[in-house]
């Protein structure tokens, strides 16, 4: 039975008032049945679902991105959800493929996806959706819900990294912004081909929905697009971060250059000088003068002063 079956995950057979029940035995009616595509027997678990290979290829596929395919005996959807599972990185985004028809929803996944286990809960508690389209929905719209949790942590990230850096002016936020914009790409990656599937999925079979579950689609679609945005919005902040970062620490290098320049340039002429009295050869000229020394120290601090002098009229200093 398929009960028993390893890549069998759950299965709840809907009411069609938002109560979902565990299915007992072969589902009657409205159902949802959720399996782990992990396990050497999906293929023949779908296969015995009735699902056509081409089908069951797509949905089994060890690597895939999100798209939409309506046909004529129903339609497949290939999602990403945000990874919540600990010790997981949220660009390494969950798949979860689904097959629907009028009266059945089969999902597939590989690791959990708590937008799934979310929706169940509803069910279990009498305040899921009605139809197969409105559980569907309600999926999109729980993965939406994890996207947008995303969004709002990375802006609260980089919000952070903004502040610590005007503040304090800790150089390790290039590295902690550097690594945020990486993550933000890696979950665009997903999440630019979503919005384009969910657009395709609303186009090709919006002739068959009723309102209600053609309006919830639209809506979700319209959040799925809010959200790139906004990510494309942080990334954006964070590339303005960066070029900050460079601007600043080139102005205090070029700081620090300039006043070794200054300080090189005022002792350039003393140096000068001591250079050429203190070779050790005959004949230089105030060996035997006692004053000597004064005058040329004297001299010295002239020639500084001049230097110093020349640098202020000059606006250099």
């Amino acid at each position: 039975m398929l009960h028993d079956d390893p890549c069998y995950v759950f299965g709840l057979e809907l009411d069609g008032k938002g109560r979902g029940l565990p299915i007992e035995k072969a589902p009657q009616g409205l159902h949802w049945i959720h399996l782990d595509y992990s396990f050497d027997s999906i293929d023949q678990v779908l296969s015995e679902l009735g699902l056509p290979e081409q089908i069951r290829e797509s949905l089994t596929r060890p690597d895939t991105r999100p798209r939409a395919m309506v046909t004529d005996k129903g339609t497949l959807l290939v999602m990403r959800g945000i990874n919540m599972n600990p010790g997981s990185d949220p660009e390494d985004m969950v798949s979860l493929r689904m097959w629907y028809e009028e009266d059945r929803l089969i999902s597939v996944r590989q690791r959990k996806l708590m937008s799934v286990q979310d929706v169940k809960s509803d069910l279990l508690n009498g305040a899921g959706p009605h139809s197969i389209q409105s559980l569907v929905n309600e999926l999109i719209g729980q993965l939406a819900n994890r996207i947008g949790q995303y969004v709002h942590e990375v802006e609260a990230q980089l919000e952070s990294l903004e502040v610590s850096f005007i503040e304090t002016r800790d150089y390790t936020t290039r590295a902690k912004n550097s690594a945020l914009r990486r993550e933000i790409a890696g979950v665009r990656r997903y999440l630019a081909p979503q919005r384009d599937a969910l657009e395709a999925l609303y186009s090709q079979s919006r002739a068959v929905k009723r309102g209600e579950e053609s309006f919830q689609l639209r809506e979700q679609i319209d959040r799925m697009t809010r959200y790139l945005e906004d990510l494309d919005l942080v990334k954006e902040r964070a590339l303005v971060l960066q070029e900050e970062m460079m601007n600043i620490s080139m102005e205090e290098q070029n700081n620090r250059m300039y006043a070794l320049s200054i300080v090189a340039a005022i002792f350039l002429p003393i140096t000068f000088v001591t250079g050429v009295f203190g070779m050790n050869v005959m004949g230089l000229p105030g060996l035997e003068y006692p004053d000597a020394f004064f005058m040329v120290a004297t001299s010295m601090v002239l020639v500084t002063g001049f230097v110093i002098t020349f640098f202020k009229i000059k606006r250099w200093l």
